[in-house]
């Protein structure tokens, strides 16, 4: 059954998950790994990892994430989202600095 995720995926997603599978598939088999030997080793059931390879977006991201870390590539996910990396988030920081700093005058004591 094909969820409803498929019809809303905007189609530049889709393509970018349709290579990242083909990547996949290109990675397990420089390492002569066979689609059983890799869902064994990634803990799903092989028509799972036959979705994971095909870019399915409704496979569960700890399956892709597993995936990535039987084939040597666990960090990579890490650094995908890393704040040094963020150059909109940098720059959305560095516009929300004030153009002065004052100090709170604080109340008298009595």
């Amino acid at each position: 059954m094909r969820s409803a995720l498929h019809d809303v995926l905007p189609p530049g997603l889709r393509r970018s998950l349709l290579k990242f599978g083909a990547d996949l598939t290109r990675a397990r088999r420089k390492r002569q790994l066979t689609m059983a030997m890799m869902a064994e080793r990634v803990g799903v059931a092989k028509s799972t990892y036959v979705r994971l390879e095909k870019g399915d977006p409704a496979v569960a991201m700890g399956a892709y994430a597993m995936a990535l870390l039987v084939l040597g590539f666990g960090e990579a996910l890490g650094d995908l989202v890393d704040a040094r990396r963020d150059e909109d988030g940098l720059l959305m920081d560095e516009e929300r600095l004030p153009k002065r700093v004052r100090l709170k005058k604080s109340p008298t004591s009595l």
